[in-house]
């Protein structure tokens, strides 16, 4: 799983982009609400945990960023405001507003089931379609996870403490700098235009910093995914990280490569990063 732990001060990350993503997801939650936001009836109470822990967070660790008068908070970068009696119904909607991370919510029922989340940026799933899932099947996609790794992340789940969060970074090539993005790869089409010659230009390195925590009160977990997206033509003009990469690429298994969508761009990646650090 490649979990390290994590010290509960450096949960929550912010950069320059802070006011631009969070002005995105305020727009996809009005257009898009059904699309990047969902919850089941009894996800209330776990909710209200995670938005109350954020808030103590963001409010000790970022006092130049968020204020809270009474029932309101402020977005002092922003100058957004929200009422928490708006948000009675679904807290988890208002915490996702307030942070660059997306947040899914899991609780336990017989296994551990996605209750309630807020993702306004996917790498290429829907929340609608892992919404009310166990673990094991909202990672169907993932190649051996059943047979290698659900009994690892299970058993890492089962003992996570609350005083010990954790976390791990997952990397991906894609043809989109664009931070919402759901739609899949046409297996046949995608890669096609992909060349050594354009591939710094046609291609991104999208990075996942997940966090996994496990909340007190309620006994779920919420499991954090912040996103980063860096032009390959920038990253590649470092010799060492194109010959990092290239490295990694060569090394990762065809069925991952096939689940990363890196298959059909291989050849012409690994040529360009070849070139750029000759």
């Amino acid at each position: 799983m490649g979990l390290k732990p994590l010290q509960l001060q450096h949960w929550i990350e912010i950069d320059e982009d802070f006011a631009d993503e969070l002005n995105y997801k305020d727009k996809l939650l009005k257009d898009r609400n059904s699309e990047v936001f969902g919850s089941l009836p009894e996800s209330e109470a776990a909710q209200q945990e995670v938005l109350q822990l954020l808030l103590e967070h963001l409010l000790q660790y970022f006092p130049d960023y968020y204020q809270q008068q009474d029932n309101c908070i402020f977005n002092k970068i922003t100058g957004q405001a929200w009422h928490l009696n708006d948000f009675a119904a679904n807290p988890l909607d208002l915490a996702g507003r307030l942070v660059q991370e997306d947040l899914c919510l899991m609780q336990l029922k017989r296994e551990y089931v996605l209750t309630a989340g807020s993702v306004c940026f996917p790498a290429r799933w829907r929340l609608s379609e892992k919404l009310g899932r166990p673990l094991v099947q909202i990672h169907d996609p993932v190649p051996g996870y059943a047979q290698k790794l659900e009994q690892s992340v299970n058993k890492y789940f089962h003992h996570l403490k609350p005083e010990c969060p954790g976390y791990r970074l997952n990397w991906g090539i894609v043809d989109s700098p664009e931070l919402f993005l759901t739609q899949r790869h046409s297996n046949e089409a995608f890669g096609t235009d992909i060349t050594a010659d354009n591939a710094g230009e046609k291609l991104w390195l999208r990075v996942e910093r997940q966090t996994l925590r496990c909340l007190p009160m309620s006994g779920g977990i919420l499991f954090t995914i912040r996103t980063y997206v860096h032009s390959l033509q920038k990253l590649a003009s470092d010799p060492a990280i194109a010959s990092q990469l290239a490295t990694v690429v060569q090394q990762i298994p065809p069925e991952v490569q096939i689940y990363k969508n890196i298959f059909p761009i291989q050849t012409a990646l690994l040529a360009y990063l070849q070139r750029v650090r000759a």
